[in-house]
């Protein structure tokens, strides 16, 4: 294990079949401002999918924070930033999955 382990809080998004580009824009611009409004988070950062295995199972997009410890993560999950985030996805967003990681080197 590394000397100082990293929680990496890993979100992909699959989004509804008629989300319009401005929606799914919209998500991503949203999501971006979490961690300028959320202490704890030590790093963020996101892409869409690329890979050619076509395994991804209609999840397009990626997102990943990092955070220092379990009450930092755990913090986040509660905060009102994240909360009114989260209300904001039912219109665009078909499903999500998240996976918390505690790194390994």
């Amino acid at each position: 294990m590394p000397a100082n382990p990293s929680l990496r809080h890993v979100v992909l998004f699959a989004f509804k079949a008629d989300a319009g580009q401005d929606a799914i824009d919209a998500v991503v611009s949203d999501f971006a401002k979490l961690p300028d409004a959320i202490p704890g988070i030590q790093a963020y950062e996101w892409g869409t999918n690329v890979s050619p295995e076509g395994l991804n199972n209609g999840f397009t997009h990626c997102f990943t924070l990092t955070f220092g410890s379990d009450a930092d993560r755990d913090a986040y999950l509660v905060h009102p930033a994240h909360e009114r985030f989260v209300g904001t996805l039912g219109g665009a967003l078909e499903r999500s999955l998240v996976v918390d990681y505690w790194t390994q080197g």
